[in-house]
C-alpha cells in the first residue's frame, strides 16, 4: 500500500504520507522528531532503521500542527491523537480453508457494532453469531467502523478510514470477529463511506486540500476530488483501502454508501474504477460483494456479464421496496413518502417483481422530475430488499422500528404478510439487528462532539423536523432525543434477553420459520432467477411470478388489503408457504400470502 506506514520483518519502518499543501513535514516517532523526505507529486517519505510495532507516530506540518497518519490502521486515543505502527501481517489467520460464499445465498443482518451487545466491541459481537446462524442469516454487514470522534456514534462521521474505532476494539481483534463468522460459515460485509469525511478530527485540508472540490458542496462539507487536478492520487487512497478490508481484514465484500453523493465527471467513474480494482485483485480468488447505496435508482453498475457474473456492482439497496411497504404499515405520507402514497400496493409489486418502483417516472418528492432507470432486465438478487434499514429507523426522530409503527397503526397483519413477501422472494433479503424478535429499544441518531458542534447538530437534529406538522411545535422539537447525550446511545442498544417473551418470541418464531423456508425451497434455484412479471388484480391482491433456474419458477399471491379479495386462479406448483393454511380457495383473506414453486 502507497500510503501510511509499512512495517518491515527486519524492525524498520518506512512511512509516506501525501501533503500537496505543505512546505515540510516532520515525523514524530514516539515524539522524537525527525525530518521527512520530499518526493514527487507531494509525497513525504522517511525511512526508520528501527520502528517497534505498538510505537505511536504523528506528522508535524510546517513547524506546528500536529495530525495523525490518515492511512493509519490504529489510532488508540481517538482521531486527535496519535497513530499507533502496526504488522498487518502478525495475525494467525485461522480461516485459511474459507472461500468464500455465493451471492444467492445471503441473507444479510446490518448491525452496529456499539449497539448490538451490552459491551459494544467486536469481542463481545462474536458471542451472538450463533444465534445469527441459527435464525438463518448468512451474512452479517457491519455498520461504518473507520475511526470517529468520540466514544460513540453511527460511523458516517469517520475520518481516519483505515483504523478500525478504538470504542470497539482493536485491528486484530476485528480480526478475530470476521474469522469467527468464517468458522460459523457467515459472510462479513463492511459498511464504507467514500464520499464525504467528517467535521471533527479531518485535517487533511490543512496539507492536502487537494483530497477536496470546494466548488462542489455537499451536506457534508466540500465534496471529495475525484476528478479534479490531484484526483489520481485521492481516488487511489480509497480505493487502497477497500482492498485493504478484503485483503487484510478478510472481508467478502463492501456496502458503499451514497454513491449518488459522489461528484466525478471522470471518463471512468471511481466506483467503477474501484469495482475493477477489486474484481482484478481479491475478487479473482474468492466471491467478493459490492453493495452499492444509490438514491437516484440507478441501475448503471448492475448488469451481469455474459455468464451471468456482476461486471460492476453485486447488488443495490431498494429503498422503493421499503418505502410502499412502510406507507402500507404507517400509513404515513410525508417527505418522500408522498411518492408512495396514492398506489403503496402497485409499487410495492413493481419493487418486489423488477427492482425499483419509479423507473423513469415523474416523482412529485423530487418536483415533478423523473425518477430511476430502467429495472426489469436484471436479476432479481441484483436488489436488496428490507424492512427497515438504520437509515430507515435511525433517521426517525425517535427511532421507531416498523415494529413498533405496526402496533401503533394496528398493522402487524400486514407487517407479518409484507415480511413473508420479503423474505420468500428471490431478491436478496436484509434484516436490522433486532428487528427478529421485534425489539422494543428504538435505534436513535447518536454522535459524540463537544462544543459548539455538539449543539449545532444538536440543533440541526431538531430542525430537520420542523416541515414534519406533528413537530410543528417547538416543544415538541425540544422532546426529539439529543444526539449528543449518552442516554440516546444507550437506549439504543440492543436487550437479547427480551427474545423470551412471548410476543417477541412469536417474532422471532415467525423469521426463523420463513428463513428455513428460503433456504430450503428457494436458495436451490436463486442463481438463474429472472425479473418477474407481476399483476395487480383489484384493489390489493398481488400475483408475482418469477422464472427461476432448470425452468422452475416462483408464484407468489398476496392480498395486501384488509378486505377479502377474489382470485382468478390459484398458481400451479406445490405450495410452500401458506399464511392461511386452512384457506385454499379464490376468496383470499385479508393480509393472506401464498407462494408455490413449480419445477420444470
Amino acid at each position: 500500500m502507497p500510503f501510511g506506514a509499512v512495517c518491515a520483518a527486519d524492525g524498520s519502518a518506512r512511512l509516506r504520507l501525501w501533503a500537496p499543501g505543505a512546505r515540510r513535514v516532520e515525523l514524530l516517532l514516539d515524539g522524537e522528531p525527525q525530518d521527512m523526505q520530499a518526493a514527487a507529486d507531494g509525497w513525504y517519505e522517511a525511512n526508520v532503521a528501527r520502528a517497534a510495532v505498538g510505537a505511536r507516530y504523528a506528522y508535524r506540518i510546517d513547524g506546528g500542527l500536529v495530525v495523525p497518519d490518515p492511512a493509519s490502521r490504529c489510532n488508540p486515543d481517538d482521531v486527535h491523537g496519535a497513530s499507533q505502527l502496526v504488522d498487518p501481517m502478525a495475525f494467525d489467520w485461522p480461516d485459511t480453508d474459507w472461500a468464500g460464499r455465493p451471492w444467492h445465498e445471503a441473507v444479510i443482518y446490518e448491525l452496529h457494532v456499539g449497539a448490538f451487545t451490552p459491551e459494544g466491541t467486536f469481542s463481545a459481537a462474536i458471542a451472538r453469531l450463533d444465534d445469527l446462524v441459527a435464525l438463518g442469516i448468512t451474512a452479517i454487514e457491519l455498520m461504518p467502523v473507520a475511526d470517529f470522534p468520540g466514544g460513540r456514534g453511527w460511523g458516517y462521521d469517520g475520518v481516519l478510514p483505515f483504523a478500525p474505532d478504538a470504542a470497539y476494539g482493536t485491528p486484530d481483534e476485528l480480526k478475530q470477529l470476521v474469522a469467527a463468522a468464517h468458522a460459523r460459515g457467515l459472510m462479513v460485509l463492511l459498511d464504507v463511506v467514500y464520499n464525504h469525511f467528517g467535521p471533527d478530527g479531518n485535517y487533511l485540508h490543512a496539507y492536502a486540500p487537494d483530497f477536496f472540490n470546494a466548488d462542489v458542496h455537499t451536506p457534508w462539507g466540500a465534496a471529495i476530488n475525484f476528478d479534479g487536478p490531484g484526483s489520481e492520487t485521492v481516488r487511489s487512497f480509497f480505493i487502497h483501502n477497500a482492498l485493504y478490508w478484503l485483503e487484510e481484514f478478510h472481508f467478502d465484500g463492501l456496502r458503499i454508501d451514497a454513491v449518488h453523493a459522489m461528484h466525478d465527471a471522470s471518463a471512468l467513474h471511481f466506483i467503477d474504477e474501484l469495482a475493477l480494482a477489486v474484481h482484478a485483485g481479491p475478487g479473482r480468488q474468492r466471491p467478493v460483494h459490492l453493495v452499492l447505496e444509490n438514491e437516484l435508482n440507478d441501475a448503471l453498475r448492475l448488469p451481469r456479464t455474459v455468464d451471468g457474473t456482476p461486471g460492476l456492482a453485486t447488488a443495490q439497496w431498494n429503498d422503493d421496496l421499503h418505502h410502499a411497504l412502510h406507507v402500507l404499515i404507517s400509513g404515513e405520507r410525508d417527505g418522500y413518502y408522498a411518492d408512495y402514497a396514492s398506489r403503496p400496493i402497485a409499487l410495492f409489486a413493481r419493487a418486489l417483481a423488477e427492482g425499483f418502483a419509479y423507473q423513469g417516472e415523474a416523482s412529485d418528492f423530487r418536483c415533478g422530475k423523473p425518477h430511476g432507470t430502467p429495472s426489469t432486465h436484471l436479476p432479481p438478487l441484483a436488489f436488496v430488499n428490507s424492512l427497515q434499514t438504520h437509515d430507515q429507523v435511525g433517521n426517525r426522530a425517535f427511532g421507531e422500528r416498523i415494529a413498533m409503527l405496526a402496533v401503533q397503526n394496528h398493522s402487524e397483519d400486514a407487517l407479518r404478510a409484507l415480511l413473508a413477501c420479503v423474505l420468500l422472494s428471490p431478491p436478496v433479503p436484509m434484516l436490522f439487528m433486532g428487528e427478529e424478535w421485534a425489539a422494543s429499544s428504538p435505534f436513535l441518531y447518536f454522535c459524540d462532539f463537544s462544543g459548539d458542534l455538539a449543539r449545532a447538530v444538536t440543533e440541526g437534529r431538531r430542525n430537520e423536523f420542523r416541515r414534519f406538522a406533528r413537530f410543528s411545535d417547538p416543544e415538541v422539537r425540544e422532546r426529539i432525543p439529543d444526539p449528543n447525550d449518552e442516554a440516546s446511545f444507550r437506549r439504543s442498544k440492543l436487550d437479547w434477553g427480551e427474545r423470551k417473551a412471548s410476543a417477541h418470541a412469536r417474532w422471532l418464531a415467525l423469521y426463523g420459520k420463513l428463513l428455513r423456508l428460503r433456504h430450503e425451497h428457494l436458495v436451490p434455484h436463486l442463481a438463474g432467477a429472472g425479473s418477474g412479471r407481476h399483476e395487480l388484480i383489484g384493489a390489493g391482491l398481488v400475483a408475482v411470478r418469477w422464472p427461476l433456474a432448470a425452468g422452475a419458477s416462483l408464484h407468489l399471491l398476496a392480498n395486501l388489503d384488509n378486505l377479502v379479495a377474489h382470485a382468478q386462479a390459484l398458481p400451479g406448483g406445490t405450495v410452500i408457504y401458506h399464511s392461511h393454511a386452512a384457506v385454499e380457495h379464490l376468496q383470499r383473506p385479508p393480509w393472506s400470502v401464498r407462494l408455490s414453486l413449480e419445477k420444470a
